[in-house]
């Protein structure tokens, strides 16, 4: 079949055949972007105009099809354009005979889309034209043409790429690239960026970073938010209420966004995120942004170029604290019953040491389980939580009884400036009220009366704003009534005599475990605990606020008396005194005196030191004294004495006397009664077990 001449190009006749135009023709249609197609129409119109070029090649008008899905898409990818999408498919169900297009870049300007097409229509016998002419991709030369063209096409689109790039950052560099304010500035006809000029926009910015300097996190910002119905300030960036305040609904996403954005400090930043084409998520082509934390890797810096809500200071700050909340480090309180949990590092290893809860969390330890998890090596220390916190606490108590009164005042001063702060809240509020239902009633005044049409509706607007400034008015009135009383001056007196009194609030029954972290964590950077081996000893080094260090040892419970590190030497003192015939209080008095413990316990007691001999083998004679017990003759022997000779139980002996098979006398020493038997009436009685 011999093609009809084109207007475009230098057709090749002899590469179109009958197969090819039984056949439809696709013209592929596709500008960059929107703008693109409002305003560069003659483009638009030269591409619609393939398709009568391929009526002119042969194909009937039925069988060509137009894809113009991909208007305002870039091609540098394929993912989000679905014309290309649709297109593919077609030549891979063998339906396409060939496919039209202005130039290569319009089908693709990425070399794996281009060249994943010219296999797919190689391999299904279909022809590619643009205005240069016809190629088939099945034959060497046009495949090589073909690519060469595609090649060139993405080249030219990275060349474009670059030279926007360098546009953007000289411009950026001299600081007049604005390329979106956050919430809370605004810009200028001038060019100039300068704050909010709405008060109650302002208020509630400098609320937020108020909020955060006290509450220290995300989540005590936004609970204090949504508990007092604060909205968020924006303002509408497009459409025809552009430039418009609107309020939004607190979230994390975007009190996260104001406390990282350098902006707020004054700081004007280009290059603050980055892309990662890695993880970027299907259908969508925003994703794979990552913020970049460190300022020194930023492109851009400068500071003082915008008015500040806040210091650069405060900004780096706040950045720390961020990072000290996320979960691999410490930050907040994040529950349960340990004082320095997330604070407390291992001084074997350096590590950061976990806290467990067992007992239903009434017991805490610190454990140091990082060599044992991840290399399945052994656990370097573990610590129960209890003598640790109460070394914190005694530590803190101590560096806070000179500020307490302080303290106190700074506490009172913090509550009287977060309700000032809330009514200044609703008396903006209510201005704003005030004012729609003035501006509503102008209006409605304004027009004339016979005019009812617009009467009406103006009628019915300035209803409506009076009922809302109603409400709104009632609103305020129950949130004031919620609101707590104001300290009289008896009541501050009893503060100020408390802030006398630290450790009476530090252990009142008010006072939650998340008080005491809070309090813990302000004051210290770290503690660090040290284990020596498995003895009762334990040291804690804690690394104040202001850089000073302190260390504390203390004594931790042990399981075993054999962990003690002085063991040996308490053995070997209980021996002696055994052997001078002490008693066991007596034993456990020198014990308490020479400053020894025991393990779980405060004190020694008569029954440790009684377990303790019998366990070693000192107390083969029970009780200590039975052997000065006055006895009538050398034939008298006590219970413990014929079961020795006997090699019978002690509860065996007992059950004979109960039986009458053994008679014997009762001996009163000190406060005790000491059963005697004769040793010979027993070795003449037929007593059961006596053969053994």
């Amino acid at each position: 079949m011999k093609a009809a001449p084109h207007t475009i190009g230098i057709t090749l006749p002899e590469k179109i055949r009958a197969r090819h135009c039984h056949r439809q023709a696709i013209v592929y249609i596709r500008q960059s972007t929107i703008r693109q197609v409002e305003h560069n129409r003659e483009s638009t119109r030269l591409q619609y105009a393939l398709a009568d070029r391929a009526c002119h090649l042969g194909w009937s008008r039925d069988q060509v099809t137009v894809i113009d899905d991909d208007l305002g898409r870039s091609g540098s990818s394929a993912i989000d354009r679905p014309g290309f999408q649709r297109l593919v498919a077609e030549v891979g169900l063998g339906h396409v005979g060939m496919v039209i297009g202005i130039e290569v870049s319009r089908l693709a300007r990425s070399c794996r889309d281009w060249h994943q097409l010219l296999e797919m229509c190689a391999l299904f016998d279909t022809l590619i034209g643009d205005a240069d002419g016809i190629y088939d991709p099945s034959t060497y030369n046009d495949r090589l043409l073909l690519g060469l063209k595609g090649t060139m096409s993405e080249a030219e689109l990275h060349i474009l790429k670059g030279r926007m790039h360098e546009g953007r950052t000289a411009k950026a560099r001299r600081g007049e690239l604005v390329l979106g304010l956050p919430r809370g500035y605004v810009l200028k006809p001038s060019g100039d960026v300068a704050i909010d000029p709405d008060e109650s926009v302002q208020r509630v910015i400098r609320m937020v970073f108020d909020l955060f300097e006290r509450r220290r996190s995300v989540s005590g910002v936004l609970r204090y938010l949504v508990d007092h119905d604060i909205p968020l300030p924006d303002r509408i960036r497009s459409g025809p209420e552009k430039g418009d305040v609107c309020w939004h609904r607190p979230n994390r996403a975007t009190l996260s966004d104001m406390l990282r954005h350098p902006g707020y400090a004054g700081a004007y930043v280009y290059g603050r995120r980055h892309h990662d084409g890695r993880l970027r998520l299907p259908g969508k082509p925003h994703s794979g942004r990552r913020f970049i934390r460190e300022p020194q890797n930023w492109t851009v810096l400068r500071h003082n170029a915008f008015p500040s809500y806040i210091d650069w200071q405060t900004f780096e700050r706040n950045q720390e604290q961020m990072a000290v909340n996320r979960t691999r480090h410490s930050g907040v309180p994040r529950g349960g019953a340990a004082l320095v949990g997330g604070l407390v590092s291992c001084g074997i290893c350096g590590r950061r040491m976990f806290t467990t809860y067992n007992d239903d969390g009434r017991e805490a330890r610190y454990v140091c389980s990082v060599e044992a998890i991840t290399y399945g090596g052994a656990r370097c220390q573990s610590i129960s939580a209890r003598p640790v916190d109460i070394c914190v606490s005694t530590a803190l108590l101590t560096a806070l009884s000179p500020s307490a009164l302080e303290v106190s005042l700074q506490v009172a001063e913090d509550i009287e400036l977060e309700r000032r702060q809330f009514h200044e809240g609703w008396k903006q509020k209510l201005e704003r009220a005030e004012y729609e239902a003035t501006l509503a009633r102008r209006r409605y005044e304004a027009v004339d009366p016979a005019n009812r049409l617009v009467a009406r509706t103006l009628e019915r607007d300035w209803e409506t704003a009076m009922v809302t400034a109603q409400s709104l008015a009632d609103d305020h009135r129950r949130a004031s009534a919620q609101q707590s009383e104001r300290l009289t001056d008896q009541e501050k007196d009893a503060v100020r005599a408390l802030a006398n009194n630290v450790p009476s609030l530090w252990a009142a029954s008010t006072t939650t475990p998340q008080d005491r972290q809070t309090i813990a964590r302000m004051m210290l950077d770290r503690v660090i605990v040290r284990v020596f081996g498995e003895t009762e000893r334990a040291e804690v080094t804690c690394h104040w606020a202001g850089k000073v260090v302190t260390t504390h040892p203390i004594i931790r419970p042990v399981r075993r008396f054999e962990q003690l590190e002085h063991f040996d030497e308490i053995l070997a003192r209980i021996a002696e005194l055994r052997n001078q015939g002490a008693t066991a209080r007596s034993i456990a008095d020198d014990l308490n005196a020479k400053g020894w413990l025991p393990p779980k316990k405060q004190a020694f007691d008569a029954l440790i030191v009684q377990k303790l001999l019998v366990r070693k083998g000192l107390g083969k004679k029970r009780p200590v004294w039975s052997g000065h017990i006055p006895r009538l003759n050398d034939d008298e022997v006590t219970l413990q004495e014929l079961c020795e000779r006997l090699g019978v139980h002690r509860q065996t002996v007992y059950g004979w006397l109960r039986r009458g098979q053994l008679k014997g006398r009762l001996a009163q020493v000190g406060t005790q009664r000491i059963w005697l038997v004769s040793l010979s009436h027993a070795s003449t009685r037929n007593i059961p077990g006596e053969s053994s």
